[in-house]
């Protein structure tokens, strides 16, 4: 199973995702944001390749019932997905840690920060994709790939 990963996209409607995006996400099994999406025609948009999963995030503000967490199963591995901008912890990778240190999950998707990230914590993979559109203080837009099979996990970010 492939899985893109997106976060902190922030679109102003009208707006869209780069094409380089737009050509990797053609390719994927699944899409999962992590947050501060800030525009709902696009989650329609990515609706349109492939099933995604959505948390909302701090500027997440339009009507839309999207859950602060959730646990996706993908190929007998559980994905907990979070924006991580509140709860127990000093940073963003903490705070997202936290939010499922007691659930059984195997990957912990999150964003807030912006910031890159890939760490395994005890067992757990611990990845924020980056922004693919406001990259603040980093070198370069992110988003990032998980593939998922016969339970093994690889992960990893792309850049542009």
């Amino acid at each position: 199973m492939h899985i893109a990963v997106l976060s902190d996209t922030h679109l102003r409607p009208g707006k869209s995702l780069p094409g380089f995006v737009w050509e990797h996400l053609n390719q994927v099994d699944m899409i999962l944001h992590a947050g501060d999406l800030t525009n709902m025609g696009l989650l329609e948009d990515l609706s349109s390749l492939a099933p995604v999963r959505a948390v909302s995030g701090n500027c997440d503000g339009w009507d839309v019932a999207l859950p602060d967490r959730d646990i996706i199963e993908c190929e007998g591995v559980n994905i907990g997905l979070i924006h991580g901008h509140v709860g127990k912890g000093k940073n963003t990778p903490d705070r997202a840690y936290y939010a499922f240190v007691d659930s059984k999950v195997d990957i912990i998707v999150f964003g807030h920060s912006h910031t890159p990230f890939l760490e395994w914590r005890n067992g757990l993979l611990l990845f924020n994709p980056g922004s693919p559109t406001d990259k603040r203080r980093e070198q370069y837009f992110s988003f990032g790939l998980i593939t998922i099979e016969q339970g093994q996990i690889q992960a990893k970010h792309v850049y542009f």
